[in-house]
């Protein structure tokens, strides 16, 4: 489907009343539902869903057979790594209808969620803040902070280019690929 303003490749499909902003692109065999809103620039991979009433902010770079369901807010710049999954209902099951009971899981600007990880509803995931492949995601998690594992658990702190960073004994570290300052004081983690 060609759009003066975005892309969608001719097997995907594009409900009517889907916000898609420009410069989005949507690739193979996606399906995008009635209500959705997409930003700007945001690229679709192979085999992704987006329910109703979900939010993607501008630049978000969805990766292949990934499902997003309503419920989920992804603020700008978010990476949603290949495979890995949301929920939207925290006790599901087939006979009982719990549509009504969606939790609501906010993905904040810059946080990159990897490959095959789980994020169960209801939570706040911090700005770029990292969650390590495979890692199931149990509860919020800080600004900056990487987790991993299952349940996962904080291991360390990242900077906005995506490095780990280590911290003197002042609480200060230093991104080695942006030269950007980070100060680590009672739990949380600010640029400088």
């Amino acid at each position: 489907m060609e759009n003066n303003s975005f892309f969608a490749h001719e097997t995907a499909v594009v409900d009517p009343g889907c916000s898609i902003g420009e410069g989005t692109r949507i690739w193979h065999f996606s399906h995008l539902m009635t209500g959705c809103q997409i930003g700007k620039n945001c690229n679709l991979g192979q085999n992704v869903v987006v329910s109703p009433q979900v939010v993607l902010g501008n630049n978000v770079k969805v990766q292949n057979n990934v499902s997003i369901y309503t419920g989920v807010i992804c603020e700008d710049d978010v990476f949603l790594g290949p495979s890995m999954v949301f929920t939207n209902v925290v006790n599901p099951r087939s006979a009982v209808n719990r549509r009504s009971q969606y939790a609501q899981t906010l993905v904040k600007k810059g946080a990159t969620i990897g490959a095959n990880a789980t994020v169960v509803c209801g939570h706040t995931i911090g700005r770029f803040a990292f969650i390590g492949a495979g890692a199931v995601v149990t509860r919020d998690v800080p600004d900056y902070a990487l987790v991993m594992g299952n349940p996962a658990r904080q291991t360390g702190w990242m900077s906005e280019y995506g490095h780990k960073l280590k911290f003197d004994a002042e609480g200060k570290a230093t991104c080695p690929e942006s030269g950007e300052v980070y100060h680590l004081k009672n739990g949380t983690v600010t640029k400088l």
